[in-house]
């Protein structure tokens, strides 16, 4: 089965059209990484405006996975190291959505794209700071009460 992206001599219509969005978006802010083997990804260099930081700049590596884009591509902080309790799973990856909001304010394979992933990212990033001073994390979390039994295990 052919890549989702298709070949280096064949580029598929979603990834121009995903090039595109992310020029037309970031300019030359990421840059598109097509390595010999493994995933496709996009790396670069977001500056936050927010005083209180040693460095504004954090270098964002987004994903494509595999199965893109039935699939939503990952985002990464490289750089600074980032490490965060919440919304953030053990990888490294950013937890940018709840699944549970379906295609209306999640993920949606038809719509949404790399810059979906990255504007999720940087707003990641302005909300960890946010939570790292203040103690709470902004925007509406799902929250889980303690007491709710889990579901059976399948066997």
């Amino acid at each position: 089965m052919a890549a989702w992206w298709g070949s280096r001599s064949n580029v598929s219509p979603r990834l121009r059209l995903e090039v595109n969005a992310m020029r037309a978006t970031f300019g030359n802010t990421f840059k598109l990484i097509v390595p010999d083997s493994g995933l496709v990804y996009w790396d670069g260099d977001v500056e936050l405006n927010l005083l209180t930081l040693e460095s504004p700049f954090h270098r964002l590596k987004i994903v494509y996975p595999g199965e893109y884009p039935n699939r939503p591509a990952e985002a990464y902080v490289l750089r600074p190291r980032i490490y965060s309790e919440k919304h953030q799973y053990e990888d490294g990856q950013l937890c940018l959505f709840n699944p549970k909001d379906g295609t209306q304010y999640g993920w949606n394979p038809s719509k949404s794209t790399a810059v979906t992933v990255a504007a999720w990212a940087v707003q990641w990033l302005y909300a960890y700071y946010t939570w790292r001073k203040t103690g709470d994390w902004p925007g509406i979390e799902e929250r889980v009460d303690p007491n709710t039994p889990l579901p059976p295990r399948r066997r």
